[in-house]
């Protein structure tokens, strides 16, 4: 269900995917099949084993004592190995054999044996193996997402298992979750497995909701039917606030032997020329504690080489100093608000889940008083959407 709703959302990432699978499954295992269908009259996606139902997890959702049946068995190492000697896309193994350590590791401890010599009952249908390394592809194709998850429905019953009828949720879905937030549906039956347990350990790293602009969703479906609801997955991609993406020049010198008038002009003259974004001067104390101020200015690279020759024109510095940085901005716009008769210019900037506003300082000038420049200040900042 997982891959399947990953894949609804991000289908440029299918190709990728789909040459990770062909690489790490055998010949015989089947064709791996995205289709489309719908659960509960929700249009989605399942995605499988071309030889056997498509599915989301490994353990099908039949009824609540279903059975799983398992053809054949795989070690942790051996998974591993196979895993690793593939040569899978960029980062597809490393997160691939993170996941199947979680699960590997829950069965260690569950029937205490050491981690290498875990003989899985839970990873031996290749479809199975498929869940994983596909996870691990679109993991690796989105590194730096953040991921939360919703409360997980517990679900039910009894499940038959290599270990005989077990209680749900399966033991080793139990030792994989420790921490997670579960709620009770009325709902029985499996309803996570620990294959997406383990999906969900490697990348869920915090709580709370996720905010941003809502670029993308996608449903996957399981193939058993719930009463009165569909069986599904549901994806939701935010991005942060908008930002914008830009390279400046950041260049520097420290003057100490100019007035406070002088350093005052030097510092107009230089805000004004084009191509200098920004100019802060700070109070720095040098050698023995003779007082300097430091110059830092912010400028767009192809105005630099102008710019370094004025420094050197409008002050007495002997010597600069320079480099190149990125930077990430947020979207941000300017517009003129009111308030009674007076009209101020403010900058809104759009954050993540807000927008602030910042009143020019300028506008207030013809304000009398302290207190009424506050006061209107107050009143047009306080309007934050």
């Amino acid at each position: 269900m997982f891959v399947a709703a990953m894949l609804d959302a991000f289908p440029q990432l299918g190709e990728r995917v789909f040459a990770d699978l062909a690489k790490v499954l055998p010949k015989d295992a089947g064709r791996p099949l995205l289709a489309e269908g719908s659960s509960g009259a929700v249009r989605c996606l399942r995605f499988g084993l071309e030889a056997m139902a498509p599915h989301g997890h490994h353990h099908h959702h039949g009824q609540e004592s279903h059975s799983h049946p398992h053809h054949h068995h795989g070690r942790y190492r051996d998974l591993v190995a196979r895993i690793e000697a593939a040569g899978l896309s960029d980062g597809t193994a490393a997160h691939a054999g993170a996941i199947l350590r979680h699960i590997a590791e829950a069965e260690a401890h569950i029937h205490r044996v050491a981690l290498d010599d875990v003989h899985f009952h839970e990873l031996a249908d290749w479809d199975s193996l498929m869940d994983v390394v596909a996870a691990g592809s679109i993991a690796a194709a989105l590194t730096g997402t953040r991921w939360s998850v919703s409360e997980l429905p517990r679900g039910g019953g009894m499940v038959r298992t290599q270990h005989g009828l077990l209680p749900v949720p399966a033991p080793a879905t139990v030792e994989i979750l420790q921490g997670f937030a579960w709620r009770d549906d009325g709902i029985g039956g499996e309803r996570v497995t620990p294959t997406g347990a383990a999906i969900l350990r490697h990348l869920v790293t915090g709580t709370g909701k996720a905010e941003g602009r809502l670029e993308a969703s996608g449903t996957g479906a399981g193939t058993r039917d719930l009463p009165g609801m569909p069986n599904i997955l549901r994806v939701l991609a935010f991005a942060p606030a908008s930002l914008s993406h830009d390279r400046v020049a950041v260049l520097s010198f420290d003057i100490d032997d100019m007035t406070g008038e002088e350093i005052g002009v030097a510092a107009d003259r230089l805000r004004a020329l084009d191509g200098v974004r920004d100019l802060a001067i700070s109070a720095l104390i040098g050698k023995k504690g003779r007082p300097l101020h430091g110059f830092r200015l912010l400028v767009a690279p192809e105005a630099l080489d102008a710019v370094k020759e004025r420094c050197l024109d409008e002050t007495s510095t002997i010597g600069l100093r320079w480099h190149f940085e990125e930077r990430d901005l947020l979207e941000r716009r300017g517009e003129t608000r009111r308030d009674g008769e007076t009209a101020v210019r403010v900058k809104q900037v759009r954050r993540p889940g807000r927008v602030s506003v910042k009143v020019e300082s300028d506008d207030l000038a013809s304000l009398d008083g302290l207190t009424e420049r506050r006061a209107v200040k107050e009143r047009l900042e306080g309007s934050e959407k």
